[in-house]
């Protein structure tokens, strides 16, 4: 990654921050977008590589376009990126969720990544060279139960990833998904209070009943991950869907054998 440029959304959230520091240990050069402007301010003190910082809101075209563009002015390309940013929710019936919750979720999750996939294929197209990261997540491949726009968000953004992966294919631009399971960060910290709010506890044992590895993912395992899709080592992967869960979709879990 030495030199390399990579972009990174949702750069303050746990799987953000840990693929920054990830990135920024191999010897990336980093371009980070968050929501706060403190929050990306402050992780971007903590790595010791060249930082560029940008925030505002993901899903407004001009969030991510003034960030490439800055990029682009002050380093002369983007190599790689990570499109990252996502919110989850409310976990009720369909019935109950609010159109409007739908609509912000779609736009968080879907819009932005079109914009970020928008920003960037040119630029990679141009150079014969680049490697797009999407964070899908393990509901992008199998349902789950009160979570319905998360999921049909995380769902849709496969089929973009696929089409952006045959429109790159030929410009030597890769494109993927990831998938993770349940990751130990924020998020899953809400789906446990959201599953059980009277009982934390019991939210993560609802959780953890489900993942055969029995235990919850680290930010730092989902980061390397991703490093691995940006680099050149993973220069035949295109199009590819990449679960981190834990077994949780391979089956239920099993005794030990």
């Amino acid at each position: 990654m030495t030199d390399r440029v990579i972009l990174i959304t949702g750069a303050a959230g746990g799987i953000g921050s840990a693929t920054a520091r990830r990135l920024a240990g191999e010897g990336a050069r980093l371009v980070l977008l968050d929501q706060t402007e403190e929050a990306v301010e402050a992780l971007a003190a903590t790595l010791e590589t060249e930082v560029l910082t940008a925030s505002g809101d993901i899903v407004e075209p001009a969030t991510t376009r003034d960030a490439v563009d800055q990029a682009v002015r002050r380093f002369g390309r983007i190599d790689g990126a990570f499109l990252n940013a996502g919110m989850e929710g409310r976990v009720t019936a369909i019935e109950d969720q609010a159109l409007d919750d739908f609509d912000r979720i779609m736009q968080v999750n879907v819009r932005s990544v079109f914009i970020g996939l928008a920003c960037v294929m040119p630029l990679m197209k141009a150079q014969e060279a680049g490697s797009v990261v999407i964070t899908s997540s393990a509901a992008g491949l199998r349902a789950s139960s009160g979570l319905a726009p998360y999921v049909t968000s995380k769902h849709a953004v496969i089929g973009m990833m696929r089409t952006a992966a045959l429109e790159g294919a030929g410009h030597n631009v890769r494109v993927n998904t990831i998938h993770p399971g349940a990751i130990d960060t924020r998020m899953i910290r809400e789906l446990e209070m959201k599953f059980s709010p009277d009982d934390l506890e019991r939210g993560r044992k609802t959780i953890t009943a489900g993942i055969p590895a029995g235990r919850y993912g680290t930010p730092e395992e989902v980061a390397a991950l991703v490093s691995f899709l940006l680099s050149d080592e993973a220069g035949f992967c295109n199009g590819g869907t990449y679960q981190i869960d834990g077994a949780s979709l391979a089956g239920p879990r099993a005794r030990k054998f």
